[in-house]
């Protein structure tokens, strides 16, 4: 504690404990100062009135927001019109996949209708059969 510093062994440091020197009490270091930030027109809402064809502020050519990549109207309906036509495509190929899933099932619902008749059929027949064999068996039994 020579040299002047504080009771915890901090040289000239400021002290976090409550019983501190009052050499720690001069030494604080200046408080920065945070640099102003430039001033700058307001983003908020803009009014227009309805009738008005004025709709954005009006931008020089060498202003720096004029050199972003901004779309043009035409870019915008290039593109609105490529997305139509890929949306038409997609719905397109959408309702033809409808009509391929449509007539399969009418086939399926086709062929089911003509086993489910088949089947009926066989089951007549083989009942039929059964009928006449139990009536040749009971035929052939009496006749001994």
């Amino acid at each position: 504690m020579e040299d002047g510093g504080s009771a915890n062994g901090n040289m000239g440091y400021r002290s976090d404990s409550s019983s501190g020197s009052s050499i720690d009490h001069n030494i604080h270091a200046p408080a920065p100062i945070r640099p102003r930030l430039p001033s700058r027109k307001s983003s908020g809402t803009m009014i227009v009135p309805r009738d008005s064809t004025d709709v954005g502020p009006v931008i020089g050519p060498d202003d720096v927001r004029s050199m972003s990549p901004r779309r043009t109207s035409e870019d915008i309906e290039t593109l609105g019109k490529a997305a139509r036509e890929e949306l038409q495509k997609h719905a397109k190929a959408l309702q033809d996949s409808l009509v391929v899933l449509f007539n399969r099932i009418e086939a399926v619902k086709e062929e089911h209708d003509k086993l489910d008749n088949n089947n009926k059929f066989l089951q007549k027949y083989i009942g039929d059969l059964m009928t006449t064999s139990k009536i040749t068996a009971t035929s052939s039994k009496s006749k001994k």
